[in-house]
């Protein structure tokens, strides 16, 4: 591992945003030096990141399509006393598929695994013993840092992925079940990743990021039972939790953490308002991101700001919608919720891609 300095670009953290912004420099601008650091021992995250396809920009599919390891033609909604069978291609993006496409298409200088990053400046990273890689620019994409200058709300979850004797017979993800009783704040989601394999998410909306991981589990045992799946073997586990912005001061968030550094993902703020979702984001910086030529940590710096704060801006009606989500009685939360899930399926597609028309945001507002 060379040490000391390096021309082109050094990416701290292998998650999602993280990975996407390498492979995509690597396959379109291969002549420009990049450097992937991750302190773990694996890329891509702990998550299955499941989408629409009309989340994702027809610029930024080049991307996106060959990670994609499950597809669906549609879902299913489980409201109170109904079920609604919908048609909308979504799909799933795996972490092991991340992880395979970044060892494959970097070469093994081009990446480091297991290394603590310390700090990210401008054009330098830090890891722990001291050591330091400089560069023209740097990028912090490692995550969720310090989101106190937001005004958030949250949804949690605990997934389990389990593997069956025999086929389940669920032939596409159940996206909301909230049929065994009107909570507006509590759902479960369940994606088929096989005939004979599944995750089962038990997901809150909350004010507050912390969870309860054994009341979870317990949930989700009882809906197991419910289902007549409680045969079904567990194979792994995960929590999680997506913020969902309501307010605050986006300007003084770029500002945390240290100036004039470039960051990526959730460090900066690159998530849909109202699902908490990063996938879209990250695809369409990564793409950006290879258009530029100037690869210095203040031209990135800019660049990524300027994006960031442009989103915030157009996204104000997302945040008005999670402000009444979260502000309401339990009552008015769960008109809402119904409401929500109720609507147009084009309504409800253009909601979840941040695309919502005029006509859209007046039959939401109705709500």
């Amino acid at each position: 591992m060379a040490r000391g300095k390096r021309d082109g670009l050094l990416i701290a953290g292998g998650g999602l945003a993280g990975s996407l912004a390498a492979l995509a420099m690597a396959r379109v601008r291969p002549e420009v030096p990049i450097l992937l650091v991750e302190e773990g021992e694996a890329f891509g995250g702990a998550h299955l990141l499941s989408f629409f396809a009309h989340d994702v920009d027809d610029a930024d599919q080049w991307l996106a399509e060959p990670l994609v390891a499950h597809q669906w033609p549609g879902y299913y909604l489980a409201l109170p006393g109904r079920t609604r069978k919908l048609k909308a291609a979504c799909a799933a993006i795996s972490p092991q598929s991340i992880d395979r496409a970044v060892r494959e298409t970097l070469r093994p200088d081009q990446y480091r695994l297991g290394a603590r990053i310390v700090a990210v400046r401008e054009n330098e990273l830090i890891l722990q013993g001291g050591e330091k890689i400089k560069a023209d620019g740097a990028i912090d994409a490692r995550g969720a840092a310090n989101l106190s200058m937001l005004e958030l709300g949250w949804e949690k979850f605990l997934g389990r992925e389990y593997r069956f004797k025999r086929p389940h017979g669920l032939d596409r993800p159940i996206l909301v079940d909230s049929s065994e009783g009107p909570h507006a704040a509590r759902f479960t989601r369940c994606l088929p990743l096989g005939e004979d394999r599944m995750l089962i998410e038990d997901v809150q909306l909350s004010e507050l990021s912390g969870l309860d991981a054994d009341e979870a589990g317990k949930r989700i045992d009882a809906y197991m039972d419910r289902r007549g799946w409680a045969r079904a073997k567990l194979e792994r586990e995960a929590a999680g939790a997506h913020p969902l912005a309501i307010g605050g001061d986006f300007s003084a968030f770029w500002r945390v953490g240290g100036a004039r550094v470039a960051k990526l993902g959730l460090r900066g703020g690159f998530f849909h308002p109202a699902t908490g979702h990063a996938l879209p984001d990250a695809l369409a910086a990564a793409t950006l991101l290879t258009q530029q030529q100037d690869f210095s940590g203040g031209a990135l710096h800019d660049l990524f700001e300027d994006l960031a704060a442009m989103h915030w801006r157009k996204r104000d009606f997302y945040r008005g919608f999670n402000k009444r989500l979260f502000e309401t009685a339990p009552a008015a939360r769960l008109a809402l919720f119904e409401g929500l899930n109720s609507l147009d399926p084009g309504v409800m597609a253009r909601f979840h891609a941040g695309q919502s028309t005029l006509l859209d945001r007046r039959r939401i507002a109705r709500l």
